[in-house]
């Protein structure tokens, strides 16, 4: 039984059957003739869920994420809408006392719905986004064991898929406000149920007379941002048949270490309320000095604020209660005279956006906090700064929303509306948006009062490549009009009494405090008047992200690229057919065309060439062999076109750019490009050569001019600091050493250091390494290190292929942290193979600490030691060339691997796995998600390096860690 104030989710227990099937009225089911259990038709149900995600569960169809199975599934457009329609139910316990209410929430369904309690019957109105209350005080059953039944129809208009397929099917969909994406697009098979089913939250709340409804939290900034001020409007209902005498309170506490919360405000205030009224009340603003501000990642602290806010009923105590964590920060934007495009200001201090477009992490609909968390935190770990929610997908869920406050993610959402749905494509999609347009804007109010209190969210759009219909767009320019505060009238107002006696509380507008955009190519973003100009979406060559000419406009919305997964993921969801790589097809020009195998081609896999522009970048590294190689030849690709990309715009910050969003950062099936980390959660190689190139301050080479530059996103300058240029050739020389000392790092600039000689040296080697370390002379801490492996002009990699022979001597330390059922190791790897030599000062890669990273906590998890290696190691054709032991070191665990050679121990690469001995073919054994510091990495002769992982296990599952590189095949397994 829920407290006053509280809710109960019921997300457990459920059912579910087909409506054709189930020869009962909902009276009948949640009276007389309830389901017993999971005995046909009724099965259990995801809730929250959709239908497709039922049925998957059951067995009932394939997994649509495997393979062709999709196919199997039948189509709503070919089964009718009848056969997606069903039946969920589930029972919960409640009772309650005297002059206490009962409302019955749905956060979400998809598309409307006839709800059941205890044989009453309620009406779920149309409407994808938007979210339903429904009072049942007076229908619960009085023993407190109640029935509830919910018949949920599918989108009006589902449309069907045109055999050449298309963004957007026939786009019928459109007609509807619900997603779009589910007819299929060029990265996604089409969604069979159309997402159909209660998917999102759905909970019990008891309250007393008086019912807190969508409070609004507003902070205002004086005194360069040492005044701040917190102003709230509540709304509340009396539902009682006399006039409510209310105490109204509401309390901010800071989360001091050790769990520990500092008061930093209570603030009590009397309101009356009429009987049966709803009022809205806005409380006198709250002070703060100096606080806590919330930040983007790689600008500083997300600090967060717990608001609270309480009402009481004089005769009945405590009513209803509301919390919210909160960030006191200031985001504002405008079209950039030197650039073009929109710039971004977060406390005053501009931000040079680097992030990704979203679509939603599960297509679904099987959205947990869980898998937020990860979704979100693996944006963080790649240094991204921005999410687009992109107007096909969702407007995104509050657990979204939580996590991208916790990790510093801003967010850009946009409505319901994509050019390709609603005023273009094949066939010509309604230009005019949805059918309802009086629903589509009760949905967006909705929405925004859902999200508006959350500090990540910095920007509404209208839509994806197009505008709104006029008279929606006119209505979400005046529904998000800034307050003038917010706006160019606020540079003039200097207090919050000034502020106060021009204008109303900014706290009772319906938003106010962001910029509303009408489309994603307008207003500052690509050419800013709603041309095709954002993309390209195919693979480039490297070098060209840094040319003048490669993109016009300040701020590109979408620029896409590869993203095939690893081998041990294709084989995960793909039978053996699905193993066969492309044909590599030579055509006259010179350039290779891949085609892939079918299966891959469901999947919109996106080939690495591009015939006539890019040679094909897993061929620069050889024909590959099998699976295996072409997929780990495939991240080397991969991450060096995404750090190419990163680092071509954050090359021009300020001159030419103000940002780049990547198309996109993954996907919500099992698809075939464009993804930084696959379905399963495995990351890509690309995701760290994002993280590499995004990271705050960043030394890079310009691919274009062969310039070393230095990349300073941050506030600070940086001074007394040098870089160490060093380039290694494949026989382990180190033919190119030099120290660039004495510099000085302005903030916010990118600075252009020298030119690396060494390509126009005399007899250059066709393939070399190249690396950078930015570092404090003071104590050679390593602020920034990048790492290229790098070919004359006109060449390839093919060199780096018998390089794979090479026998790297390595030595790994480990240490193991556990707490629960989370593991937090350290890795440290060695180069053994030459003694540094004693000018390479940073060789032992201590990194600077950044105040704003939160990627790893170990204090509060205890060492262990008592970890073995796999005796079961095979060493392949040089069995014995190798020698691996372990040993007990002052608690740590060491391993070395002898080796003949000396060189670059070349990418470099952890996975964790779940012990056993016997694996099956395509049999995965990875445990996943993990978290790692680095991935993919290199290290010279005598570099070490220090890698941090972080993970959960299974219940009864034991761990193991395995390190694999381009010429380290053996591999490492220490089991912990």
């Amino acid at each position: 039984m829920p407290e006053i104030g509280e809710k109960t989710v019921l997300d457990s227990g459920w059912l579910a059957a087909r409506s054709t099937e189930v020869q009962l009225t909902g009276t009948q089911l949640t009276t007389t003739h309830p389901p017993t259990g999971p005995t046909s038709p009724w099965m259990e149900a995801v809730v929250p869920g959709t239908v497709l995600a039922t049925l998957v569960k059951n067995k009932v169809v394939a997994d649509p994420f495997y393979g062709l199975e999709n196919e199997t599934i039948l189509d709503i457009a070919d089964s009718g809408r009848e056969y997606y329609t069903f039946w969920f139910f589930t029972k919960f316990q409640c009772k309650l006392s005297g002059n206490q209410h009962l409302d019955l929430n749905f956060r979400a369904i998809n598309y409307s719905a006839e709800v059941y309690l205890n044989g009453h019957k309620k009406v779920l109105p149309k409407g994808m986004f938007r979210r339903h209350s429904l009072e049942v005080t007076d229908i619960l059953n009085p023993n407190g064991s109640n029935l509830l039944a919910v018949l949920v129809h599918p989108p009006d208009h589902p449309g069907s898929i045109p055999p050449q397929g298309g963004q957007g099917g026939d786009h019928e969909i459109g007609k509807d406000v619900a997603t779009q994406y589910v007819e299929g697009w060029d990265w996604i098979a089409p969604v069979r149920d159309r997402n159909t089913g209660i998917w999102d939250e759905v909970s019990i709340s008891v309250t007393g007379p008086v019912k807190i409804i969508d409070p609004h939290l507003v902070s205002s900034f004086f005194d360069r941002y040492t005044r701040v001020y917190l102003h709230a409007t509540i709304e509340l209902e009396n539902r009682s048949a006399w006039v409510a005498e209310c105490s109204l309170n509401i309390q901010v506490t800071t989360e001091l270490e050790g769990n520990v919360c500092l008061m930093e405000h209570l603030q009590t205030q009397n309101v009356s309320i009429p009987s049966r009224a709803r009022i809205q009340y806005t409380f006198p603003q709250l002070f703060f000095y100096k606080p806590n501000l919330w930040w983007p990642n790689g600008m500083g602290k997300q600090s967060l604020y717990n608001v609270s806010i309480t009402v009481d009923v004089k005769g009945f105590g405590e009513s209803d209660s509301w919390a919210q964590l909160f960030g006191l920060r200031k985001i504002e934007s405008h079209i950039d005279t030197a650039t073009g495009g929109r710039l971004f200001k977060v406390n005053g201090q501009p931000i040079f956006i680097r992030g990704g477009n979203w679509i939603l992490s599960d297509c679904l609909l099987r959205l947990s906090e869980e898998r937020y968390k990860t979704d979100i935190k693996f944006h963080a770990d790649m240094n991204l700064n921005m999410i687009r929610c992109w107007g096909g997908g969702l407007a995104e869920r509050p657990e979204f929303y939580h996590y991208c406050d916790v990790y510093g993610l801003l967010v850009w959402q946009e409505f319901w509306i994509t050019g390709d749905v609603d005023g273009r494509g094949v066939p010509v999609s309604n230009p005019n948006g949805p059918l309802d347009h009086g629903l589509f804007m009760l949905c967006a109010r909705d929405t925004i009062k859902l999200l508006r209190n959350h500090p990540s969210l910095a920007l509404w759009v209208g839509g994806n490549e197009q505008i709104p219909p006029a008279d929606i767009n006119t209505a979400l320019k005046n529904d998000l009009k800034l307050h003038p505060f917010f706006g160019t009238q606020g540079e003039n107002i200097t207090s919050v009494e000034e502020l106060s006696s021009k204008f109303k509380d900014p706290s009772q507008y319906l938003d106010g405090t962001r910029v509303y955009i009408q489309g994603s190519m307008w207003d500052g973003f690509a050419n800013g008047k709603g041309d095709f100009t954002d993309g390209p979406y195919k693979i480039q060559n490297p070098e060209d992200f840094f040319k003048d000419n490669f993109y016009k406009y300040g701020f590109n919305p979408e620029v896409g690229s590869v993203g095939i997964p690893v081998a041990a993921t294709i084989r995960a969801t793909m039978p053996p057919e699905g193993w066969q790589l492309p044909l590599f097809k030579k055509l006259p020009n010179g350039y290779t065309e891949e085609v892939p195998n079918p299966i891959w081609e469901y999947h919109k896999y996106l080939p690495y060439s591009n015939p006539g522009n890019v040679h094909d970048q897993i061929e620069l590294y050889g024909t590959p062999k099998d699976l295996d190689d072409f997929c780990l030849k495939a991240q080397l690709a991969n991450y060096v076109q995404y750090r190419a990309l990163l680092e071509g715009w954050s090359s021009r910050m300020w001159s030419k750019y103000t940002g780049v969003l990547i198309w996109k950062t993954q996907n919500p099936w099992t698809g075939l490009r464009g993804q930084f980390y696959d379905h399963l959660l495995d990351q890509t190689a690309g995701f760290f050569g994002c993280r590499c190139a995004a990271e705050p301050i960043h030394v890079q080479l310009n691919l274009a001019t062969y310039f070393i530059e230095v990349v300073n996103t941050t506030a600070d300058e940086f001074s007394d600091v040098a870089i160490e240029a060093s380039v290694w050739d494949l026989e382990g020389a180190c033919p190119y050493y030099k120290v660039f000392d004495k510099l000085s790092l302005p903030p916010k600039k990118v600075v252009s250091i020298s030119e690396i000689k060494y390509p126009k040296s005399k007899n250059p080697k066709p393939v070399f390494f190249l690396l950078l370390k930015l570092y404090n002379v003071s104590n050679y801490s390593i602020i920034s290190r990048n790492f290229y492996w790098l070919h004359l002009p006109g060449g390839d990699y093919k060199l780096l292929e018998p390089y794979r022979n090479k026998r790297i001597p390595l030595k790994i330390t480990s240490k193991i942290f556990i707490k629960g059922s989370t593991y937090e190791i350290e890795m440290n790897v060695l180069n053994k193979s030459k003694k540094p030599d004693p000018k390479t000062l940073t060789y032992k890669n201590n990194f600077a600490i950044r105040n704003d990273d939160g990627d790893f906590d170990m204090t509060s998890l205890e060492p262990i030691s008592s970890i073995g290696t796999d005796p079961n190691q095979r060493t392949g054709l040089f069995q014995r060339l190798y020698r691996q032991f372990s040993k007990e070191t002052n608690g740590l665990k060491v391993a070395e691997t002898n080796g003949r050679d000396a060189g670059v121990a070349f990418f470099l690469n952890f996975s964790v796995h779940a012990s056993k001995i016997d694996h099956q073919e395509g049999e995965d054994s990875r445990i996943l998600p993990v978290h790692y510091s680095d991935n993919y990495f290199s290290l010279v002769p005598g570099e070490e390096m220090s890698v941090k992982i972080s993970f959960k296990v299974p219940r009864g599952v034991s761990p193991r860690v395995t390190l694999k590189g381009w010429n380290y095949h053996h591999g490492l397994h220490t089991v912990l």
